[in-house]
């Protein structure tokens, strides 16, 4: 059968909203003005964990230019709670940072003079604030409800891991730790609402999932979600930290009261203690026999998930699978725990659960191949799972071909040859996770008469590419120009439903609804061609924009003019949905890749590491826009280098010591490997449009364990707890020469 030829997917176009960008045409809701705004503030609790006895706004009420202050007084009509926390305190805070009250005034500088003229008094309550203190036998409850510091326990068992480890011959048992990161997107959180008289709510947001958030406002007020209309513009980045719903209802109840539009925009210490990733506590072991097969692993994960809920039982659940690797475990038991803690929010952030227990089980695999005098690559394509094959019960079976990708890992690092020195330092980390989220995605194309056809789809455009990426796809099943497309950001009001941005599902899912409706919208054209030309439908050719058949050739224009007659005006629509059935009513939607190998120096006079060389491979199925794919995977390691090297939110009983980017530090040009590689492995088996699978949480992954590897190859020293700072390696260097 002969190879398809692709005249714009598999190809570097330009990105359709890359001038928008550059220019500053692109509107963020930083730049949105809405007529009668108002602006907005939020006070925050000063206290890890306290009672609020009473607050007394009236100074602030009075203050000229204020229009309305937000208390818990304020919204007892409503039902308060989402994702496990209220619009704004009710009764009590749990963490430094939770919004207390909120004020809508004429200007900025008075909502924040107002802010200070608020008084809160407090009875402060003893504060939990890491993992160790919060699963201590009779610790302070974060939620008294509750009856304990633990809410999700998720369990994955399989065999008997007992019997698993009696027949091990070498069993290790380690530790690990894993810091609470901040996502940093260059946008703080913000948003725009607007109540009417008719109860009709009008949010403007950076919210990744635009469809669940107007699920929770609509929750939350009592309304239909008819009467909630959610419009995304662009998002200056999200990584997770705009999944689901964060303020916009505190926004929205301060615009019901102050009977104005209101715009709240974080700052970046704001942002910081909204959401962050969960910090963890793992502890992994692992048996294998004499020749490599891996025979029981078992693991206790905790994961720190602060003061609510946010996304923590979605991460709990994912971390308990995660944990298992990509390999073949006969005999599993692993348990997985959401810790309640004084300190932020965590919620989701790339590959969710992923990095922190993968950071484990890769740095264990390679402590098991130095006992066995084995090479790490050799032991890990002993034991990867092959296509079909269950990495843990109730999942679908593994689609991918991951000894291809680790084969092509091998080659593109020359690890044989680097590991030829043995005091090279080099080490390897492989994951792979469930990805695709919840499967239903439904697209429309509108084409007009002048041509110009409109792509409807809820995906949200927070710098990935998404726009482009679905432009391609339809344009490629059209034939027509990318030019002659218009896609604009989610609007709930007229753009069909996408259950939301993020897991590495949009050009997978949201693709393959965008592809079914531009196959609907052609065939409706071939319809019109085949009657024109008096033959059957199958006889028509597409190309190029035309209809032919043999000799016979007619545009879309011509043909719109036979459907609708030479007046401008009617439009053609196509329909496409994605669901379940994508993969049969099996999850997850499609397996997704990560493998990487990394070389590093370093200096054991002062503990710090440079990161030299970094390489990973990245299974795409088919890369629709393989720059877009290559800069997704290295941004994605690049993240990582910030929770392996740097990045930590540092909390000294409930109180965030580092709230800023002054303090806290992000990976920069400087920390850039010398020698940054992605290779792309596209074998067309992907559940999506022309063979694609998600990607873009994978190149985040192997980083941690891999560098780690590396220093304990050249070093003989394992460093077991994140970020690798200058003094902590020095330290455990020292330690060691003892």
């Amino acid at each position: 059968m002969a190879k398809r030829e692709f005249k714009f997917v598999g190809h570097n176009v330009k990105r359709v909203d890359g001038v928008d960008k550059v220019t500053g045409a692109a509107k963020y809701v930083g730049d949105i003005a809405v007529p009668g705004m108002l602006y907005g503030k939020i006070l925050r609790s000063t206290y890890p964990h306290a009672r609020i006895r009473s607050i007394d706004a009236s100074r602030a009420e009075a203050l000229p230019g204020v229009v309305a202050v937000l208390t818990a007084a304020d919204i007892t009509d409503l039902n308060p709670i989402y994702n496990g926390r209220p619009v704004i305190a009710i009764d009590k805070v749990h963490y430094v940072g939770e919004p207390v009250a909120a004020v809508a005034a004429e200007d900025l500088a008075t909502a924040e003079e107002a802010l200070g003229l608020i008084q809160v008094d407090y009875e402060e309550l003893p504060t939990v604030a890491d993992i160790e203190a919060a699963i201590k036998p009779g610790a302070p409850l974060v939620h008294e409800d509750k009856g304990s510091n633990i809410g999700t326990h998720e369990k994955v068992n399989r065999g008997n891991a007992d019997e698993g480890f009696a027949q091990s011959d070498i069993i290790a048992e380690d530790n690990f730790t894993f810091p609470m990161v901040y996502h940093y997107a260059m946008e703080p959180h913000s948003a725009i609402a607007h109540y009417d008289v008719n109860d009709e709510i009008t949010c403007w947001s950076c919210a990744q999932h635009p469809f669940q958030v107007r699920g929770d406002i609509s929750k939350v007020f009592k309304v239909p979600t008819a009467k909630v209309r959610m419009i995304i513009n662009y998002l200056g980045g999200g990584y997770g930290s705009k999944s689901y719903t964060k303020f916009e209802p505190l926004v929205v109840a301060l615009a019901r009261k102050a009977k104005r539009p209101v715009r709240i925009c974080n700052s970046v210490g704001e942002s910081m203690v909204t959401v962050r990733r969960h910090g963890a506590r793992v502890r992994i072991k692992t048996g294998v026999k004499n020749d490599g097969t891996i025979m029981a692993r078992e693991a206790e994960i905790y994961l720190d998930t602060g003061g609510y809920d946010d996304n923590g039982p979605q991460v709990t659940a994912r971390s308990a699978t995660r944990i298992l690797g990509p390999y073949w475990i006969p005999n599993i038991r692993t348990n997985a725990y959401q810790v309640y803690t004084n300190t932020g929010s965590a919620g989701s952030y790339r590959a969710i659960g992923a990095p922190q227990v993968i950071f484990a089980g890769e740095s264990q695999i390679e402590i098991l191949a130095a006992k066995l005098a084995m090479d790490p690559a050799e032991l890990r394509a002993k034991n990867l799972l092959k296509k079909g094959q269950e990495l843990r019960p109730g999942l679908k079976g593994i689609d991918a071909n991951l000894a291809s990708s680790l084969k092509t890992l091998v080659r593109a690092s020359h690890w044989k040859q680097a590991r030829k020195n043995k005091n090279t330092a080099v080490g390897m980390g492989c994951a792979i996770t469930n990805a695709g989220a919840t499967p239903v995605s439904v697209a429309m194309i509108r084409m007009q008469s002048d041509g110009i056809a409109n792509i409807a789809a809820g995906s949200t455009e927070m710098g990935q590419g998404v726009r482009t990426t679905l432009t391609q796809i339809a344009a490629e099943e059209l034939t027509l120009p990318m030019e002659q497309f218009r896609m604009l950001g989610a609007d709930t009001k007229v753009t069909p439903y996408d259950s939301s941005t993020g897991s590495s599902r949009s050009t997978t899912l949201m693709g393959t609804a965008v592809q079914k409706a531009a196959r609907d919208l052609r065939q409706q054209l071939v319809k019109i061609a085949a009657q024109t030309m008096g033959v059957k439908e199958k006889q028509i050719q597409v190309a190029d924009g035309a209809l032919i058949c043999g000799e016979s050739r007619l545009t879309f224009k011509e043909a719109f003019e036979k459907r609708f007659g030479k007046a401008s005006g009617g439009e053609l629509i196509g329909q496409g949905a994605a669901g379940p059935d994508i993969t049969d009513n099996k999850l997850p939607v499609f397996w997704e890749v990560g493998m990487g190998t990394a070389e590093v120096d370093i200096d054991r006079e002062t503990g710090e590491v440079k990161l030299k060389k970094f390489i990973s491979v990245a299974d795409v199925g088919k890369a629709i826009h393989p720059e877009h794919c290559v800069a997704q995977e290295e941004g994605a390691a690049m993240q990582g280098i910030g929770h392996t090297f740097f990045e930590q939110l540092i909390y000294d009983n409930g109180q965030l010591l580092n709230p800023n980017l002054v303090d806290y530090r992000i990976p920069s040009f400087s920390d850039v490997p010398e020698e940054f590689h992605t290779e792309l492995v596209e074998n067309g088996d992907g559940p999506g449009p022309f063979g694609v699978r998600g990607m873009a949480e994978g190149g985040i992954l192997s980083v941690a364990p891999s560098v780690c590897n590396a220093i304990d190859r050249a070093t003989g020293v394992r460093i077991r707890d994140l970020p690798l700072t200058p003094e902590r390696v020095w330290r455990a260097l020292k330690d060691a020469g003892k």
